[in-house]
C-alpha cells in the first residue's frame, strides 16, 4: 500500500503545538480514514475526524478538518475543541473545499518548497 503523505498547514501546526496534540494522534486519524472510519464526510475531499486530547479519549477532544484523498495526501487545515465550537460555518466549509482543490494537486516540487518555507509541515508517521 502506498504511504499517505500527511501535512499540517501553518495555522494547524501552531494549534496542535498549543493544544499539545501529538503528531501520532494525527497519524491515527488518517489511518482510521484510510480504513473507511470517517467521523464526517463533508464532500469535496473534506472530512472531519476526532482527535483525542492528551491522555483522554477522542469523544471529548478536538475536531479536525482534513483535506483528504485516500492513498495520496492529507492536509490538516483546521481544528477546534468540541467545547468551543459545534461545527464549521457554511462559509468556512466552502472555503476549505476550495482550498482542497488546490492542495490536492500541488506538485511534489511545490510541496517541498512549501515545507521548506514553513507554510506546511510534513508529519512523519514513523515518529
Amino acid at each position: 500500500m502506498t504511504r499517505v503523505r500527511i501535512f499540517k498547514v501553518k495555522w494547524f501546526t501552531r494549534f496542535s503545538r498549543r493544544e499539545r496534540i501529538p503528531d501520532q494522534a494525527l497519524v491515527e486519524a488518517i489511518e482510521r480514514a484510510e480504513n473507511g472510519l470517517v467521523d464526517a464526510d463533508l464532500g469535496g475531499h473534506l472530512i472531519k475526524q476526532r482527535v483525542a486530547r492528551e491522555g483522554k479519549v477522542r469523544s471529548g477532544g478536538y475536531r479536525t478538518i482534513i483535506v483528504f484523498k485516500s492513498g495520496s495526501r492529507s492536509f490538516f487545515v483546521y481544528g477546534f475543541a468540541m467545547s468551543d465550537q459545534s461545527n464549521l460555518s457554511p462559509e468556512d466549509e466552502a472555503n476549505y473545499k476550495a482550498a482542497a482543490k488546490r492542495l490536492l494537486y500541488l506538485s511534489n516540487e511545490l510541496l517541498a518548497q512549501l515545507v521548506e518555507d514553513g507554510t506546511l509541515t510534513e508529519v512523519d508517521p514513523d515518529d
